[in-house]
């Protein structure tokens, strides 16, 4: 601001037009964004939930005792609790012990806001193929480094099913595969990487349909690999795990970009 305008102000006699100039202001008040009243109901019923104030099972307050404290409508407070709901952190249950009752948000809630997010953005093929490429490596290190024995008896049970006659059945090989990725995952014992691992590698899965095995060749491939990435995890072979995780998955990718798959 001037000197000038300043030592007006100072003295006393600016004008209102003046003072806007001065200080960026308007003459118009424009739009004013005044949030609804459900979305404050679920942006402080949120904050309480995170924070610990409602822990998980918890029952939040009665409707009819939501609309005493806030003077909120019944039609808000029942919006807010179904944004609530739709984020995974309210499950209403109904009958003579109904309510509203706090939850944590499921790996379902996440791999399916994931696969709504990747087809309503349309993110093409590659983008999910490099990612995974980044992440499942890095998974199969953690897990060699990080898995206990409750880990490895999980990887060994899916590798017993994989080799078993029901899984010569194509679907029921893919279901063992997600099994084995979410194993190998878990084992890291990091769970953000467990859950967006999983949910972008069922996604990938979606995509791929089952066609990658109905050849009893292309199992046995797989079969085999898992073999080695378990044999190196369970040997706590942090380099090794990694290395024959990445193969595997380039693999993969390469297949999947000669197929053509596509969201």
């Amino acid at each position: 601001m001037a000197l000038a305008q300043y030592n007006g102000l100072r003295d006393g006699y600016f004008n209102h037009k003046e003072f806007n100039m001065a200080f960026g202001e308007s003459d118009t008040l424009g739009l004013i964004d005044v949030p609804k009243s459900c979305d404050m109901l679920a942006s402080r019923l949120r904050n309480q939930i995170l924070s610990g104030v409602y822990p998980a099972g918890t029952q939040l307050p009665a409707e009819r005792d939501l609309v005493s404290q806030t003077g909120l409508s019944r039609n808000a407070i029942r919006e807010g609790l179904r944004i609530l709901e739709a984020e995974g952190l309210v499950q209403t249950r109904l009958g003579r012990y109904g309510g509203s009752f706090v939850c944590q948000p499921s790996d379902e809630m996440f791999a399916r806001h994931f696969r709504v997010y990747a087809r309503g953005r349309k993110l093409p093929l590659e983008a999910l193929l490099e990612a995974r490429e980044s992440l499942e490596p890095r998974i199969a290190m953690l897990a060699a480094a990080n898995r206990n024995s409750d880990d490895l008896a999980e990887l060994q049970g899916v590798l017993d099913r994989l080799a078993a006659p029901p899984a010569q059945d194509p679907a029921t090989f893919l279901a063992e595969t997600r099994h084995w990725i979410y194993g190998v995952a878990t084992a890291s014992h990091n769970e953000l990487l467990r859950v967006f691992m999983t949910s972008l590698a069922e996604l990938i899965h979606d995509l791929s349909g089952l066609e990658d095995f109905t050849s009893e060749a292309s199992r046995k491939e797989i079969i085999h690999i898992y073999q080695r990435i378990f044999q190196a995890i369970a040997d706590g072979d942090v380099a090794a795990a990694g290395r024959r995780a990445e193969r595997h998955v380039k693999a993969y990718s390469e297949r999947a970009r000669k197929a053509g798959m596509t969201l």
